[in-house]
Parts: C-alpha cells; sequence; structure tokens
C-alpha cells in the first residue's frame, strides 16, 4: 500500500511540479504550470488524493472501485477523489497520478509542453 511519503515523491517526480500549500497546512496542492493536477491532506487516516480524470473514465472507475468515488469538493464531473487503503493496486493509483498530470499539460500551450518534455517519448 503507498504511504503518503510515496504519493508525495510521485506528485513531485513529473516534470515542473511544485508543491504547495494554499487551503490548509498539511493539504499539499501539486501543480504544473499553475496549474493543479493531483491535491492530498498527506496527514489524514485513511490517506486520499484527488485527481482530475476523463469523465467517462471517472465514472467507469467510481463504479468498478468502491474506493474511488466522486472528487470531495471538486467538480464530480472531472475529478476522483481515491481512497488508497491498499484496496486499490498501487499501480492504478500511480497511473491515475500520471493520466491527471498529463490532462493539465496536454492544455498548456505547446511551448510550455517541449520545456516539460512533454509528451513522453
Amino acid at each position: 500500500m503507498l504511504t503518503a511519503d510515496e504519493l508525495r515523491e510521485r506528485c513531485l517526480e513529473l516534470p515542473g511540479t511544485n508543491e504547495e500549500f494554499p487551503f490548509r497546512p498539511g493539504l499539499s496542492v501539486f501543480k504544473v504550470s499553475g496549474k493543479v493536477f493531483a491535491l492530498v491532506p498527506l496527514e489524514d487516516h485513511p490517506l486520499r488524493i484527488s485527481l482530475k480524470c476523463e469523465p467517462g473514465l471517472a465514472e467507469q472507475l467510481r463504479h468498478t472501485y468502491a474506493a474511488i468515488r466522486p472528487g470531495y469538493h471538486l467538480n464530480k464531473r472531472h475529478w476522483n477523489t481515491v481512497q488508497v487503503d491498499g484496496s486499490l493496486p498501487d499501480k492504478l493509483v500511480l497511473d491515475m497520478i500520471e493520466d491527471s498530470y498529463d490532462l493539465v499539460v496536454e492544455k498548456l500551450p505547446k511551448k510550455t509542453q517541449a520545456q516539460l518534455g512533454w509528451p513522453p517519448a
């Protein structure tokens, strides 16, 4: 099961990512070029992460996994909140982080995308 440190590390590994705390201490907001792609209350138990998702896939994931719900205090069409309690494969959660990042980066200007080395080879 992924830890808060592992979620944080994965988010920060993505090119151009920074971590901010605009809402409250302990609520990490991960951004790329000023755009949010993940929110993690790192001290909460059970651990959760909110991630951007394509609307159709978001619905499908919610119907498939009890640990994936509509985004908490977010646009429920575009965001899922994932409970990281060991019920989901770690790889699925890590892939969802990368997908969220990609959804944000694909909306950035081409020049910014190129500076980030996106899309990956």
